[in-house]
Parts: C-alpha cells; sequence; structure tokens
C-alpha cells in the first residue's frame, strides 16, 4: 500500500467514525422531553422549531451562549428578571416574544428568560451557568 492509499483509507475511516459522534436525532427527542431538561426544552422551541438543526447545533456547540449562537440568537445578561413585569411587554411592541419563568427545585434557583424579537435571549449569568450544565449534560446522553 503507498503512502497516499494509507492516508485516503486513514482519512475515510476517520470520517465514518464521526458519523457516530454526538446525539443522534432520536437520542436527541428523547434525552429532551426527560424532566432533567425542562428547562432548556422551552427555550430551544422558542428559537428554533426545526428538530434536525436543533440537534446539529448542540452536537456542535460547547457552550449555551454558543448553542444559542449558532441557531441565530445572541444573548443579552441582565442582573435581574421582574416576570410580571416581563408578561405585560409581551408582543411586537414590548419586543418580548416570549416569557419563560423557569425555576429548579432541586437547586432552589429561578432562571427567567426572555425569547426576544430581535433575536436576542434576555437572561441572568445564573440562568446561562445553570443551561451550560444542562447542555453538557444533554450531550453526555448515552448513544443507543
Amino acid at each position: 500500500m503507498t503512502l497516499k492509499e494509507d492516508y485516503r483509507l486513514n482519512f475515510m475511516t476517520n470520517e465514518s467514525d464521526q458519523s457516530g459522534v454526538g446525539l443522534t436525532q432520536q437520542n436527541f427527542d428523547r434525552a429532551l422531553s426527560g424532566e432533567r431538561f425542562s428547562g432548556l426544552r422551552p427555550i430551544l422551541d422558542s428559537i428554533s422549531a426545526d428538530r434536525q438543526a436543533l440537534c446539529e447545533a448542540v452536537n456542535i456547540s460547547n457552550s449555551y451562549e454558543e448553542l444559542v449562537a449558532k441557531l441565530g440568537y445572541r444573548i443579552t445578561l441582565t442582573p435581574q428578571i421582574h416576570i410580571q413585569d416581563c408578561y405585560s411587554r409581551v408582543g411586537p411592541a414590548g419586543g418580548i416574544k416570549t416569557v419563560l419563568p423557569y425555576y429548579d427545585v432541586p437547586t432552589q434557583r429561578s432562571m427567567p428568560t426572555l425569547v426576544n424579537f430581535d433575536q436576542t435571549i434576555t437572561t441572568t449569568t445564573q440562568a446561562v451557568q445553570f443551561f451550560n450544565e444542562l447542555l453538557v449534560a444533554l450531550k453526555a446522553q448515552p448513544k443507543l
């Protein structure tokens, strides 16, 4: 075997190995429907209806901010979100597309998120850290 053939064989072998990396669409949907990801699921549903694009973005993202960016949004951080005030601003005039009040019972933390019409997600630093942890856990789901 020549060096060129050996390189081509190794390259093709490595390429085929990559197809098994990451969550499959079926595993992604099953994992995301679990209780553990009940805070992440509505955010992803609010920013993209394309399940395949969501799965691919999760597989190639290393952080929550990167995931959101791959789906065409950017994160805007705020120190605090008053949920009741936000509901009055839902709609094009107020700029808020969706209000997602999430309270994580095991950690006793509130992680509200606003999905805005201007392709931004307004949230807190605490929520970004929490959803980073969830993304890591989601990516670590067993591949069947």
